[in-house]
């Protein structure tokens, strides 16, 4: 038979975990609920009668929305006079980068000026995108060009066979399977391929072309996946200026007939606290981490316009 202090005990003990199991239920439905509350609203600084919007490519691109709806947005704004693209960034998948170029050239043909401003890096993908805009400055020891085409195929087949898995293919052509990680790569899966990034490539060096006014072949010689400093890449016509951010602004206002200095624009998210907490860590290597496994193992394959380091 149970002593009073035993089943004071159990009672404590099972009151206790009820309570936890509540705790943690209304912690769950808060944090949930915490997570889906965040919008967009648009941070104006300086006192400026003119306007340039500001939009921040600074992220691996794998999707074209966040660049593409901003230069809807501010496009058609008649109180934005100018649009500044700025990159940070090694570029990503081929047609997002496509699209975000699309977006830019856009904006830029209906006559309103969008300035590029290279921080550290503007590469491949994130310098096509680049390419749509009138004007591209960077500073001397930015990095930009990694004018090429990338396509990553991972293979398992060994570790697969010394793990006794087998896949069984029923297909309807030569090349439905190719890139298949669980089988060797055949000349004609090489040829196939090849074929897909060499097509690629050709686009790319018809946008720089087209719009940094440089002969095919002479682009050739230096489009071959490396980067250029700031300084190399204005010597061989790849941007217009050496500059700064400031730079880039002071161009925008010119260009767009701004007198004094102008207001900026800028789209912000919100991020509530578990956000922000969470983003302490991705701001570090993890969201980097996370870029390269997806790349690397679950969009495989994906053709890139990226600059690998």
């Amino acid at each position: 038979m149970q002593s009073n202090s035993g089943r004071w005990f159990w009672g404590i003990f099972i009151s206790l975990l009820i309570l936890a199991v509540i705790f943690t239920g209304i912690s769950f439905l808060f944090m949930a609920k915490l997570v889906t509350e965040k919008g967009r609203y648009y941070e104006t600084s300086g006192s400026g009668s003119g306007k340039i919007a500001v939009v921040d490519l600074n992220f691996t691109i794998f999707t074209s929305e966040p660049i593409v709806r901003q230069f809807k947005k501010f496009g058609e704004d008649k109180s934005i006079k100018a649009i500044i693209l700025h990159v940070n960034s090694p570029g990503g998948g081929v047609a997002a980068s496509q699209e975000m170029y699309e977006a830019i050239k856009k904006v830029r043909d209906s006559g309103k000026p969008v300035i590029t401003s290279v921080a550290s890096l503007g590469a491949s993908g994130a310098y096509y995108a680049a390419c749509g805009g009138n004007i591209i400055v960077a500073n001397q020891g930015s990095l930009v060009g990694s004018i090429g085409v990338i396509m990553n195929l991972m293979n398992f087949r060994e570790m697969a066979e010394k793990l006794g898995i087998s896949e069984t293919i029923i297909k309807s052509g030569e090349l439905k399977d190719a890139g298949n990680p669980l089988k060797e790569l055949s000349e004609n899966d090489r040829k196939y391929f090849q074929d897909i990034v060499d097509n690629s490539y050709s686009q790319f060096l018809k946008v720089v072309s087209d719009n940094r006014k440089i002969e095919i072949e002479k682009l050739k010689e230096y489009a071959n996946g490396r980067v250029f400093t700031g300084l190399q890449a204005k010597e061989i016509g790849l941007i217009d200026s050496i500059g700064t951010f400031e730079d880039a602004l002071r161009i925008a206002g010119n260009m767009a007939g701004i007198e004094g200095e102008p207001s900026i624009i800028r789209e912000k998210e919100r991020r509530n606290l578990i956000e922000r907490i969470l983003d302490t860590f991705s701001d570090n290597n993890l969201k980097s981490i996370k870029d390269d496994f997806k790349n690397e193992f679950l969009d495989q394959p994906i053709l890139q316009y990226r600059f690998v380091y």
